[in-house]
């Protein structure tokens, strides 16, 4: 763990790259809410790194026990504008906070490619949060992406799992692909049970957001991505591990 890394700073947007799109806000949360809500149990919710709350919002509607866990003191005070007291945050990092507690599902979507030590904190989820019947949803972006395939063919990044300089000032650590964070989640202890992806995926973000602004994007044409995505995982623009408690390593 790198103790001089400022999670406030990682967080904002820079010269060239944002840190979230309205492609991730208006496309790609409410598609990875309709891949998660089929293995919801009911009960308790924990999502680790909860940026500014945007996607926490959307698991009111299930869960009125959440707790979220989140580095950024800045992000947290921006998320509980809009929250207010319907979620408990915890302002720490995974590898130190203290929970003392185990929790029914648990949800980490576009965070454990920031984390400096991913199968220690993967081992913490099976090892101390999950609850005995609990579910845990990871969420990563997918290295093999098409859009991300393009780049490299364009010579804008050297290979498909690179992580860029942009990625890096946001704090990445890493670039997953299915196989890689499968290996993971498995040396960590947990059980992976489902294997997806989440959306098809051609274009970068930066595209998306101005293809949203038109009406050449229909939500029918949406909606073909997203069940695209369910045939060809490994072009997805995310890619989803659903696990259970494992026996632990």
């Amino acid at each position: 763990m790198n103790s001089k890394r400022n999670y406030n700073v990682e967080i904002r947007d820079t010269d060239d790259h944002q840190y979230a799109y309205n492609f991730d806000f208006d496309v790609m949360h409410p598609y990875m809410i309709r891949s998660f809500a089929p293995f919801f149990n009911q009960g308790s919710l924990l999502e680790l790194g909860s940026f500014m709350g945007a996607f926490t919002k959307r698991f009111l509607p299930y869960f009125s026990d959440i707790t979220c866990v989140e580095a950024s003191d800045e992000a947290i005070a921006e998320a509980k504008q809009s929250l207010g007291e319907k979620v408990k945050f915890v302002n720490s990092l995974f590898e130190t906070a203290s929970l003392n507690r185990r929790f029914d599902n648990i949800v980490m979507t576009h965070v454990l490619e920031h984390v400096d030590d991913p199968v220690l904190v993967l081992k913490r989820v099976n090892d101390e949060w999950l609850s005995e019947r609990g579910r845990f949803f990871l969420v990563c972006p997918n290295a093999n992406a098409p859009s991300r395939q393009i780049a490299v063919k364009m010579n804008l990044i050297s290979h498909n799992a690179a992580v860029t300089p942009a990625e890096a000032a946001h704090g990445h650590r890493c670039t997953y692909t299915l196989d890689t964070l499968e290996r993971d989640a498995v040396a960590a202890g947990l059980k992976v049970v489902h294997r997806s992806g989440v959306f098809f995926k051609a274009l970068a973000n930066f595209q998306w957001d101005r293809l949203l602004q038109t009406d050449i994007i229909s939500k029918e044409y949406l909606d073909g991505c997203y069940k695209l995505g369910q045939h060809y995982p490994d072009l997805c623009s995310s890619i989803f591990l659903l696990c259970e408690k494992g026996d632990g390593i």
